[in-house]
Parts: structure tokens; C-alpha cells; sequence
């Protein structure tokens, strides 16, 4: 939040987009911050952005990397512009961190319900949160910090990961399809597109996980993904 307002930080090397942007977002109530490149956004990062919209092709340091390294102090939702639609390119995204992913060219009406979308997701999983540190395995997620440790050790995650663990953690047993947790992170019908499946190894990778034998989230082979402890 910025002057009580949320914040939205811009990074396109595009002046035309950044303007036509922060105007868009101005208009609907929102403090916008912009940056010119990944280097610029990254210095441009900070706890008071509530939102990150990046754009991949960018100059000497592109959204790929410029996110990485956001992810690696701030966990505010990323979301990247790009004209490439391909499902590699979108799965590198989520890789990075990415929560959201908008395909140029984009209406205006689409960008601004989906930055809706995803700052009411995070801003009302933070409202509802009843302070609660759930035990699973040998880690400790707390509901309030969003974080999970092990062994007093944090484990950073991103918060859309942090949102699948706690889903599963919390209905243990249950199996959820690719579709079911689509639907319960993003309140949508999924797109088609292998963000769940990317954010699922992802967590793994951070857990330190084998995919082949896997100790905290299994595979339900052509059913989806659930945990048993």
C-alpha cells in the first residue's frame, strides 16, 4: 500500500504502454510506480508494492530474470505482459514466480480485471486469515506470515505456492485435479495452460522433494495431486 492506496509497479521499455498503464491504473484508484527495464524495476521493489506487472522482453535485464529476483525479498503477485503466447514461454514464467500471464496485445477492460482479480485473491486471503501455524510432516505453515519452515527454518515461497500447499494441507487426502485447484486458487475455470503443474514443481524443488517418491505432496496418477500425513 502507498498513501493507503494499492500500489502496482510498471516495467515496459515501451513509454507508449507505461503511460497508456499508469493512466488506466490511475484512473481506477490505484498508486503506480514505473520502470523502464528489469534493472530499474528491481531497484524499483519494495514491501509497499502490492503488485508487479512485467514486461518479458526487456532491455539488459528481461522480466524472467528481473522477477527471480524480486521473488527473492518480496512475494507480492507477478504478473508478465508478453507477445509471445507459447506454453514453454508460460511455463519459464511460472517458473520464476509469475502468478498471471497477459498475452499483447490485451484490452484494456481484460488487464484491469485481472489486476481485480488478483490483488481481491490476495488482499481478502489476508483479511480472512485466522493466525493458525498448521503442523504437516516435519514443516509448520503459518496462515498469518503465509510462510512455511522446518525446523525453524523458512522456506520461501511464492504466494500463489503458499495458497496450493495450504489447500492441500488443509483437506489431506483429498485429490485435486489440476482443474479443482485452479478453480479454488483462482476462483476461475482453468485456462488450459500447465501453471498448476509448474507451481506444483516448484514447491516440490523448494520442499526438496522427489517428484518419484515424493514425501509431501503425491500423484495421483490421471487424478491430480494430494497429500496423506
Amino acid at each position: 500500500m502507498k498513501n493507503g492506496k494499492y500500489c502496482i509497479l510498471i516495467a515496459d521499455d515501451e513509454k507508449e504502454i507505461r503511460d497508456i498503464l499508469r493512466l488506466l491504473l490511475e484512473g481506477e484508484g490505484y498508486a503506480v510506480l514505473t520502470a523502464e527495464d528489469g534493472r530499474e524495476a528491481i531497484a524499483e521493489a519494495a514491501a509497499e508494492v502490492d503488485l508487479y506487472i512485467l514486461d518479458v522482453n526487456m532491455p539488459e535485464v528481461s522480466g524472467f530474470p528481473a522477477a527471480a529476483e524480486i521473488r527473492k525479498h518480496f512475494d507480492a503477485p507477478i504478473v508478465f505482459l508478453t507477445a509471445y503466447s507459447t506454453e514453454s514461454d508460460k511455463v519459464m514464467g511460472f517458473s520464476v514466480g509469475a502468478d498471471d500471464y497477459i498475452v499483447k496485445p490485451f484490452s484494456n477492460m481484460e488487464l484491469l480485471m485481472r489486476v481485480k482479480a488478483i490483488l481481491r485473491r490476495s488482499s481478502g486471503a489476508k483479511a480472512s486469515v485466522v493466525t493458525e501455524k498448521i503442523p504437516f510432516a516435519d514443516l509448520t505453515l503459518d496462515t498469518e506470515s503465509r510462510s512455511v519452515s522446518r525446523q525453524g527454518e523458512m522456506i520461501p515461497l511464492t504466494y500463489t505456492e503458499f495458497q496450493i500447499l495450504e489447500l492441500l494441507v488443509t483437506h489431506k487426502k483429498k485429490i485435486y485435479s489440476l482443474e479443482n485447484i485452479y478453480q479454488s486458487i483462482w476462483g476461475e475455470d482453468a485456462v488450459g495452460d500447465s501453471a498448476i503443474m509448474v507451481h506444483i514443481k516448484n514447491i516440490r524443488k523448494k520442499l526438496g522433494d522427489d517428484s518419484r517418491n515424493p514425501k509431501y505432496i503425491k500423484t495421483a496418477w490421471g487424478r491430480g495431486y494430494y497429500v496423506d500425513q
